[in-house]
């Protein structure tokens, strides 16, 4: 039974998964994105995004907390200087696991995990897809009373012929 076990071990003692969570997340954060297995990236997940958050407050204390994780003075300096402005609105969910298949030698299930706001591709699909109209929407009602006073002007005009 899992009772009470929060955190998947990755199969590794405590100083050998924090040392590869550290790695794993600065080169997340150098390439901004990068190849593991699901369990790790689910792992990864939620190792980063807590970092990302505490990047966006750039103070003296945050990064030397966030330094404290990373161990890495150059992916510290990346998080704060290039990726924080860019999440900076975002409330939360800075990173994204997407399932790429099995790998060859052993047939682990592999995953790419990367920071939502620096893909391009899915950037420039966003703009489209931003406007949505429901069936509940109340941009309609606030529309027709624009548009009846404009349909009731040739109206008039006739009237005055």
């Amino acid at each position: 039974m899992r009772h009470n076990k929060a955190i998947n071990h990755l199969g590794r003692q405590s100083g050998h998964r924090k040392a590869m969570l550290a790695n794993m997340a600065s080169s997340l954060i150098m390439h901004k994105r990068i190849n593991t297995t699901v369990a790790k990236a689910k792992a990864l997940k939620s190792y980063v995004e807590p970092l990302i958050t505490k990047s966006k407050e750039d103070t003296t204390h945050s990064r030397r907390v966030v330094f404290s994780y990373l161990k890495d003075k150059n992916a510290v300096a990346e998080l704060f200087r290039t990726v924080a402005p860019k999440v900076a609105d975002r409330p939360g969910g800075y990173t994204r696991v997407l399932h790429t298949g099995f790998r060859q030698g052993d047939a682990a299930e592999m995953a790419l995990i990367e920071l939502v706001d620096f893909n391009e591709a899915a950037l420039a699909s966003a703009p489209k897809a931003e406007k949505k109209a429901t069936r509940r929407s109340r941009a309609k009602k606030a529309e027709a009373p624009a548009e009846a006073p404009a349909a009731e002007v040739p109206a008039q005009e006739e009237k005055a012929e």
